[in-house]
């Protein structure tokens, strides 16, 4: 329930502080007074679309705060969206509209946490339904008419519509799970051709050492310069070892001869044994490396064939590290992969008969759930062409006809029916949809009608504030009296705020509010400005003469008679429950 509404600097309003009660709430004042500018209010709270317009004239932010009293359903939505409670059970929901110097911008709260205005439209649905003549787009629509219908046929209908959801959801994972396998496998067959083609060439190759490309480049450069090797091995060979008769001493004959020295001196001179050491092991040095150059050069000769062998060799290497990897070891490591990965492609454990036959299982389970669900929509529409007939009747409708048309189409997760109310106000005239066929007054009349009916269907009841503009304009004498009849009727079971002009209407008010301009001045500016003021109207004399002024037409002493016997009437409808 809407408990209170304060309003700041919004529109025409300076500042506004409203305070709502249970039942049937009536805001009555002169065309043009300002009352849509408090359901504006109220819908910009919860979510609705904003503008730099709305703030008052000359100030920079407007502010706009309702507070709802808790219910079960509220108390359980705030705790999932883990929002905390106030300690008095209320729910206090604020927008502020801020003007900057080049931009505009709006935050919302919910008791004092800041929340996106996609969670506080989720809310609004818990909160409150907006009603009025000309704006009932929405329920032209067939998507909207299937919810009507889904709604009214309360808890078991709305169940078995998640059961299809959750049908609906099952088949499409089975059916991508089928796709994606299908196209998987074309994929790993094209894998399969390809990984085939690239191990069959790396095997040829037989790869073994990552070092083999560095050994063959080594082993070919000795076999290009074998002449060269030769030659200079065999220069070495006699610089450390052993020279011509016609030269000078080789170093092994030198140091020979300065070992020959030290041992002498040694005999002297202990101290010189380090170096005796150093000398023999020089010697025994330089002896064995001439030993290994000169079998080094008689190991050397010409191979031709070998050398082709070699230069073949690292000529495909070269190309394989061109193709697959930026050196040997890493081409390697790759064959490794593709091994590996042509042992998990061939390793297929799901089958696509698998798949198949788990998408038709699921396929199935959703048109048996989808059927289900057309067969108790087929029953709530019964139900609801029945009542909605009935309710008709004492709003001057009593020929009417109504039909909840329930045809196949394609399966969604909302079924497999389109829905769509089809309607005949006139007695002889064919059924048409709504939308095409439905005058204002008679749209206002429907809507009023629909809201009883949920209204009275207690198996899906949750308490909102309903909220209805005007929707008895265009109707007069019983039609009126029946509407005012109606909306007490959803005051009992919900709150109701209502804007009108109907006397018959406003008579039958629990908490009467008249809403006008008045004309302010400055204290310091001495300038003239025009606000908005709501009156409550507690008292009965003040209410008389509200009522008579809506009446209109009349004496003033007729009309005061008139509201006098429209407030009678009112109480006693109150009182013997209509």
């Amino acid at each position: 329930m809407l408990m209170t509404i304060r309003i700041d600097n919004f529109a025409l309003v300076e500042h506004l502080e409203l305070e709502l009660g249970r039942g049937l709430n009536v805001l009555t004042g002169e065309t043009g007074a300002g009352k849509s500018i408090i359901l504006e209010a109220i819908d910009v709270v919860l979510g609705g679309k904003v503008h730099q317009r709305m703030i008052r004239s000359g100030a920079k932010k407007a502010v706009i705060e309702a507070t709802f009293s808790l219910n079960p359903y509220l108390y359980s939505w705030l705790q999932s969206q883990e929002i905390d409670c106030l300690e008095d059970d209320t729910l206090v929901c604020s927008r502020e509209l801020i003007a900057g110097k080049d931009n505009f911008r709006s935050r919302c709260r919910l008791n004092g946490t800041l929340v996106n205005k996609s969670l506080l439209l989720q809310l609004r649905s818990l909160l409150l339904e907006f009603t009025a003549q000309g704006e009932t787009g929405q329920l032209f629509s067939a998507a909207s008419q299937r919810d009507l219908l889904d709604n009214y046929g309360g808890k078991e209908l709305l169940a078995q519509r998640q059961l299809v959801s959750e049908a609906f959801n099952a088949r499409q994972e089975a059916l991508a799970r089928l796709l994606s396998y299908q196209q998987w496998e074309r994929e790993r067959l094209q894998r399969l051709d390809l990984i085939s083609h690239q191990i069959k060439e790396l095997a040829s190759a037989q790869l073994q050492s990552p070092d083999e490309l560095t050994q063959l480049e080594i082993e070919s450069a000795r076999l290009t310069h074998v002449v060269e090797l030769q030659q200079l091995a065999y220069q070495a060979y006699q610089l450390l070892y052993q020279r011509d008769c016609d030269q000078t001493e080789a170093a092994a004959d030198i140091l020979s001869q300065a070992q020959k020295i030290l041992t002498q001196m040694v005999s002297y001179d202990k101290q010189l044994a380090v170096i005796l050491e150093m000398v023999e092991s020089a010697l025994h040095q330089v002896t064995e490396a001439g030993h290994q150059l000169y079998s080094y050069a008689e190991s050397l000769e010409a191979n031709p064939e070998r050398l082709e062998e070699v230069e073949e060799r690292i000529r495909l290497l070269k190309r394989i590290c061109r193709k697959y990897g930026t050196s040997l070891a890493e081409v390697i490591d790759y064959y490794h992969k593709l091994q590996q990965e042509l042992r998990t492609l061939t390793d297929n454990s799901q089958s696509v008969e698998k798949l198949e036959k788990e998408y038709q299982a699921a396929e199935a389970s959703f048109r048996e759930k989808c059927h289900q669900l057309t067969l108790m929509r087929q029953e709530a529409a019964r139900k609801l062409e029945k009542q909605l007939t009935e309710e008709l009747k004492p709003l001057g409708m009593a020929k009417v006809q109504f039909q909840c048309k329930i045809t196949p189409t394609n399966p969604s997760n909302t079924g497999a029916d389109e829905v769509e109310f089809y309607f005949s106000p006139n007695p002889g005239e064919a059924l048409q949809p709504l939308a095409a066929i439905a005058s204002g007054g008679e749209m206002s009349r429907f809507l009023l009608a629909l809201k009883s009916c949920f209204s009275s269907n207690h198996s899906n009841f949750s308490p909102k504030t309903l909220i209805f503009d005007e929707i008895d304009t265009g109707v007069s004498g019983k039609i009126a009296q029946a509407i005012a009849d109606k909306l007490h009727q959803l005051s009992r079971h919900h709150q109701v705020l209502c804007v009108t002009h109907q006397p018959l209407v406003a008579a039958m008010a629990d908490y009467h509010f008249r809403v006008e301009k008045q004309l302010t001045q400055s204290p310091d500016t001495q300038e003239i400005r025009t606000v908005i003021r709501v009156i409550h109207l507690e008292h009965e004399e003040p209410r008389k003469r509200e009522l008579a002024e809506l009446t209109g037409g009349n004496s003033a002493q007729e009309a005061m008679a008139f509201a006098d016997s429209l407030l009678a009437t009112a109480a006693r409808k109150k009182n013997t429950g209509l």
